[in-house]
């Protein structure tokens, strides 16, 4: 008599980015993950350090498995260096970017940190160069309430390709 063997179950985006982790996903970071598997945008409203920049890994991680890419803006270039430098460290040199005022390295990689300066600019005046982009995580949101800076973070939002989902941290 034959043995049926059990076929194995696929594991989720989801729970290979959890397995990754050396914690376990808290609600509100299940919750936005999910969103994103849905195919939603998410706005992620949390207290410093309760782990909002989680969700942004998970962006990029699903990204990366998809083939496309995404760009991680911040407000200042001084925190665009160090999250260059941090992704750097954790997916290596040709797969992580910069581009700001002053620099543009790898500009073409699948992970790209940048000024939102230089996000809406590539809005109005490069939109093709986004067409692989699946997310945009607009981190330090909160400058929206920023005058006269506010102006680039909604810009960036409302003139954003249809295709591309814009995350804010």
């Amino acid at each position: 008599m034959a043995r049926e063997i059990a076929p194995k179950r696929q594991t989720s985006l989801k729970e290979q980015f959890a397995a990754s982790l050396p914690w376990p996903l808290d609600a509100f970071q299940e919750e936005a993950i999910d969103k994103l598997d849905s195919g939603a945008g998410v706005l992620v409203c949390a207290p410093t350090s309760s782990g909002k920049t989680v969700v942004a890994e998970y962006a990029i991680f699903r990204a990366l498995r998809a083939g496309s890419k995404v760009i991680y803006t911040t407000p200042l270039k001084a925190l665009s260096n160090q999250k260059y430098h941090d992704f750097v460290r954790e997916y290596g040199l040709t797969t992580v970017g910069l581009v700001t005022g002053e620099n543009s390295i790898n500009p073409d990689a699948p992970v790209v940190v940048m000024t939102t300066e230089i996000l809406r600019n590539l809005i109005y005046e490069d939109l093709e160069r986004l067409d692989m982009v699946s997310h945009v995580v607009l981190d330090e949101v909160h400058y929206i309430d920023d005058f006269p800076r506010g102006s680039v973070w909604e810009e960036s939002v409302l003139k954003a390709h249809t295709t591309i989902k814009p995350d804010g941290l």
